[in-house]
């Protein structure tokens, strides 16, 4: 019999009303967590909340708005007493070459990849400190920030920002016993990837040893790892969820 990993806990997930946000939110259920799942669209987040069941709210939340960021956990703390597990997960893409990407693209996607893992690590951690619980923080890069994809410089380079800055928060907070990890996922099955092209699948698939794609729950199950007590001693570590890729 599998135990419940999060029995007990309280979690906050961004980005939450689809795709890698909603696996990680579901998984995180099923092992006993209480839930607030932010999204941009809070009536999305909402739906989401009452598909994953349990003790879950949904919330709306900007993440590159340090105000809403900071009532979300605040809700969270309000609502269930206390805050364990933050996934700063929320992203977007503006794809294109640097020649015709306008700059209001690089902007965006930097700040709701960085700006919006540190604002969600920083008002966590804050958090986690002043309720004296400890806890884990995952953060969302990918294995384009290892290796950076054409026609993405804006989302590479956010994502390897997440990776410092993963690696950086995890050394000032340790001492509270509050642990900073993230994850590199690859091509992972989610709406973000369903619009590549197939000659673009076939080539990306050529590539990884595994010799398929990724699923969300896949993902969602490093994400339960890294917020579980089975990590309890690995903090600053990037875990790659790419079935080999760029190894």
């Amino acid at each position: 019999m599998n135990l419940p990993l999060l029995e007990g806990r309280v979690a906050v997930v961004t980005g939450a009303a689809q795709g890698l946000g909603y696996a990680i939110a579901e998984l995180f259920a099923a092992h006993g967590a209480s839930l607030v799942l932010g999204d941009l669209d809070g009536d999305a987040a909402m739906r989401a909340a009452a598909r994953v069941g349990g003790d879950a709210i949904g919330v709306a939340c900007d993440v590159t708005s340090p105000a809403q960021v900071e009532q979300l956990v605040r809700t969270c703390a309000r609502t269930f007493g206390r805050l364990d597990v933050m996934v700063n997960n929320a992203g977007i893409t503006r794809d294109a070459t640097m020649r015709k990407m306008p700059v209001e693209d690089l902007e965006l996607v930097l700040d709701v990849h960085v700006k919006g893992t540190w604002l969600g690590t920083r008002a966590a951690a804050g958090l986690m400190r002043e309720l004296g619980t400890g806890g884990s923080i995952v953060n969302m890069s990918s294995i384009s920030g290892k290796v950076g994809n054409a026609g993405q410089t804006n989302y590479s380079a956010a994502k390897a920002g997440i990776v410092g800055l993963t690696k950086a928060a995890a050394k000032e907070v340790g001492f509270a016993g509050i642990r900073v990890n993230a994850l590199q996922p690859g091509i992972i099955e989610t709406p973000m990837t369903t619009a590549l092209s197939p000659e673009l699948k076939a080539q990306r698939l050529a590539d990884i040893p595994l010799g398929r794609f990724g699923e969300p729950e896949e993902v969602a199950k490093a994400a339960l790892f890294l917020a579980s007590d089975m990590s309890s001693y690995i903090t600053g570590v990037t875990l790659e969820i790419a079935g080999g890729r760029h190894i």
